[in-house]
C-alpha cells in the first residue's frame, strides 16, 4: 500500500468513524429524550387511570348510597330485616341496576345468600362472599355471567339496617373496553387491559379500546412477568416485527385485597417517531459519510499532487543514485517542506558528484602512486644485478682476453636472465591491464574446481612441508553461467594464495555447494590468518602481504567474480587461517525447472 492509498484510507476511516460517533451519540440522545417523554406520558396516563379508577369507585359507592336511601330499597331492607319472604324481590335487582346505571347489582341477606341478582337472576340463594371478605372499600372482583364468560368489575358494598338483620347491596361497574375508551390517551399511546382469569396466558383476555386484541402473543412475556412478580414491568415490544411499529410498553398489575393480581393494565407508547428520527439521522450520517469519502478522495488526489508524487519521485531518484547515477536531479514544484526536501536532495547529489570526482581523482593518484611504487619495487630487483654485471664487464675490459671472455660469458648469462625476469614482470602488469570480457556458457562449477585441484595436486605432494587436501563438493550439479578459463584463473589464484599462506604445511579445504539462489565456493587454509586491516585491503591491486609477487592475484580474482555478477569475500581470524568465499548466481537444473 503506497502513501496515497494510506492517506485515502486514513481520511476515509477518520470521516466514517467521526460520522458514526456523532450519529450514534445523536441517536442515543434522541432515544433517551423519547424514553423520558414516554416515561412521563406513561406516568401521566397511569395517574389518570388511578384518578378515573377512583372516580368510578366513588361513583359506584355513591350510587349504592343513593340507592340505600331510596324508599323502595328501605322497604326491602325492612321486610328482609324482619324475616320477610325474599321471593317477591327476585327480579328487583335488575330494575334497580338499570335505574342507577350499574352493570352489576346483587341484594344479599345477612347470611350472605343472594336475594336478587341483576347480572344472573338464577343465582338466587347462592352465597356472596364479598359481603364478608371485603373491607367495604371499593374493590376489584371477577364476576361470572350466565353465558359462561367472566368480567372484572369495580365493586362497592353498602349495608342496610331495616330490622334485626342487615341487608347488603353489592354493586359495581365493568372494567372493559368502554372503561379504557374513557381514559384520555395521547396520540401514539394505546391502553390495554389483561383480565387474569386463568393461571396460563389467555389471548382472549387481553382487550383494548376496540375490544379484543387480535395479535396478543407479542405482549405475553411482559404480561407474564408482571403477573408473576406483581410489580410494574417495562419492555420494548415488536407487534409486527418492524422497528417502526415497536412500542415502549409498561405493564401495571391491579391487585385485590389478598395481593392476587386480578388484572394487568398495559400502556403502550409508539416508538415510530423515535425510529423515524433515528433512521433520518442514519440517512444523514450515510450522506455525510459519502460526502466525506468523496472529500477523502479529493484530499488524497491533492496530497498526491503535493506530497505523494514528489516523494515517489524522490524515491525513484534515490534508487537511481543507489544504482550509480549520481547526476540524478528532481524537479522542485513548491516552496514548502517537500520542496525543501527536493532542494536538499539535489544539493546532496551535487555534493556526491563533486565528492565522487574528487574521490576518483584521489583514487587514480593513489593507484598511480601504488603502481609506481610496485613497479619501482619490482624493477629494482633485476636492475641491481644488471648494473653490477655491466660494471663487472667494464672492469673486465682491462683484464687479459682469456679472463675477459670468461667474465663476458658469465655477465651475458646474468643479463639474459634478468632481462627475462623484467619481461615476466611487464607481462603480468600487461595481463592485468587488459583483462578480457567473460565468454559465458553454462558449466558445472564442480568440473572447474576439480581441474584446479588436479593442477596443484603435484605441487602439494612435492613440498617439504606437505599440505593435505580436503574437499566437500556437492553430489548434484552446480550449474552457473561463466567463462571456464577466467573462473579457472580466479580459483587458481585463490589456491596459490592459500598454498603460500602455509609455508610450514597445513590443510587446504575446498567446499562447493548450492545455497539458495547462489553457488558458493569456499577455499580455506590453516595459515597464520589476516588482520582486519589486511582483510579490507586484500583485494586492492598491487597490495600483497608476501615477500614476492605483484599483488595482482586477488585483484584479478575479484575482477573475474565481479564480471560474473558474483561476490568474493574473505573470512579470517588471525592465527586460525583464512577462507575466501565466492558466490555466483545459480542456474536452474531440469528437475527444478519442471517443479
Amino acid at each position: 500500500m503506497n502513501l496515497r492509498q494510506k492517506m485515502l484510507a486514513m481520511i476515509a476511516v477518520t470521516v466514517m468513524v467521526t460520522v458514526a460517533a456523532v450519529g450514534w451519540t445523536v441517536s442515543l440522545r434522541v432515544r433517551r429524550v423519547f424514553e423520558k417523554i414516554d416515561r412521563e406520558r406513561t406516568a401521566d396516563l397511569v395517574s389518570q387511570f388511578r384518578r378515573e379508577y377512583q372516580h368510578r369507585a366513588d361513583s359506584v359507592a355513591l350510587s349504592l348510597a343513593r340507592m340505600a336511601g331510596s324508599e323502595p330499597v328501605t322497604r326491602i331492607a325492612f321486610d328482609l330485616g324482619h324475616g320477610g319472604d325474599p321471593a317477591p324481590y327476585l327480579n328487583r335487582a335488575a330494575a334497580l341496576a338499570q335505574e342507577y346505571q350499574l352493570d352489576f347489582l346483587e341484594i344479599v341477606s345477612s347470611d350472605g345468600s343472594i336475594v336478587s341478582s341483576a347480572q344472573w337472576p338464577a343465582r338466587f340463594g347462592y352465597k356472596e362472599t364479598a359481603v364478608t371478605a371485603s373491607n367495604r372499600k371499593p374493590f376489584l372482583k371477577e364476576e361470572s355471567l350466565p353465558d359462561g364468560s367472566s368480567q372484572i368489575g369495580l365493586f362497592a358494598v353498602s349495608a342496610l339496617r331495616g330490622g334485626e338483620k342487615a341487608v347488603y347491596l353489592v354493586g359495581g361497574t365493568r372494567l372493559d373496553h368502554e372503561f379504557l375508551a374513557g381514559l384520555p390517551a395521547l396520540v401514539g399511546t394505546e391502553i390495554f387491559l389483561y383480565r387474569n382469569f386463568n393461571p396460563g396466558f389467555d389471548p382472549h383476555s387481553l382487550i383494548g379500546v376496540n375490544g379484543n386484541v387480535e395479535n396478543a402473543a407479542p405482549y405475553q412475556p411482559l404480561i407474564d412477568q408482571s403477573r408473576a412478580s406483581g410489580q410494574d414491568s417495562e419492555a420494548v415490544v415488536y407487534p409486527t416485527g418492524k422497528p417502526e411499529d415497536s412500542v415502549d410498553m409498561t405493564a401495571i398489575p391491579l391487585k385485590i385485597d389478598d395481593g392476587k393480581v386480578m388484572a394487568v393494565l398495559i400502556v403502550a407508547n409508539s416508538r415510530r417517531g423515535m425510529v423515524e428520527v433515528q433512521q433520518h439521522i442514519k440517512a444523514i450520517a450515510y450522506g455525510v459519510a459519502g460526502v466525506g469519502i468523496l472529500f477523502a478522495i479529493a484530499a488524497s488526489l491533492w496530497i498526491t499532487a503535493r506530497v505523494s508524487r514528489p516523494i515517489e519521485q524522490l524515491a525513484r531518484a534515490a534508487g537511481q543514485v543507489a544504482d550509480g547515477r549520481w547526476e540524478t536531479r528532481v524537479s522542485i514544484g513548491s516552496h514548502d517542506e517537500v520542496g525543501l526536501l527536493a532542494h536538499s536532495f539535489n544539493r546532496m547529489t551535487s555534493q556526491l558528484v563533486e565528492q565522487r570526482d574528487r574521490l576518483v581523482q584521489a583514487e587514480r593518484v593513489a593507484a598511480w602512486r601504488e603502481l609506481a611504487r610496485r613497479l619501482a619495487h619490482e624493477l629494482k630487483n633485476p636492475l641491481f644485478p644488471l648494473q653490477l654485471t655491466v660494471e663487472n664487464m667494464v672492469r673486465a675490459k682491462r683484464l687479459p682476453p682469456e679472463q675477459y671472455d670468461e667474465v663476458f660469458e658469465e655477465s651475458t648469462a646474468t643479463l639474459m636472465a634478468e632481462i627475462a625476469n623484467l619481461k615476466t614482470i611487464i607481462a603480468r602488469f600487461s595481463d592485468f591491464s587488459k583483462m578480457p570480457k567473460p565468454q559465458e556458457s553454462n558449466l558445472d562449477v564442480r568440473d572447474v574446481i576439480r581441474g584446479v585441484l588436479a593442477l596443484f595436486a603435484p605441487t602439494l605432494d612435492q613440498r617439504e612441508q606437505s599440505i593435505a587436501l580436503k574437499t566437500e563438493i556437492a553430489p548434484d550439479p552446480l550449474m552457473v553461467s561463466a567463462d571456464a578459463e577466467l573462473l579457472h584463473r580466479a580459483l587458481s589464484n585463490l589456491v596459490l594464495n592459500a598454498i603460500d599462506a602455509m609455508p610450514d604445511g597445513g590443510t587446504l579445504t575446498a567446499i562447493a555447494a548450492r545455497k539458495g539462489d547462489v553457488v558458493q565456493i569456499r577455499i580455506s587454509d590453516t595459515g597464520t590468518g589476516l588482520t582486519p586491516e589486511e582483510c579490507q585491503r586484500l583485494f586492492t591491486p598491487y597490495y600483497t602481504t608476501k615477500q614476492h609477487g605483484t599483488g595482482l592475484g586477488l585483484a584479478i580474482a575479484q575482477s573475474v567474480v565481479a564480471d560474473h555478477h558474483g561476490t568474493i569475500t574473505v573470512e579470517s581470524v588471525q592465527g586460525s587461517g583464512a577462507t575466501f568465499v565466492i558466490e555466483l548466481p545459480a542456474l536452474l537444473i531440469a528437475s527444478e525447472a519442471h517443479a
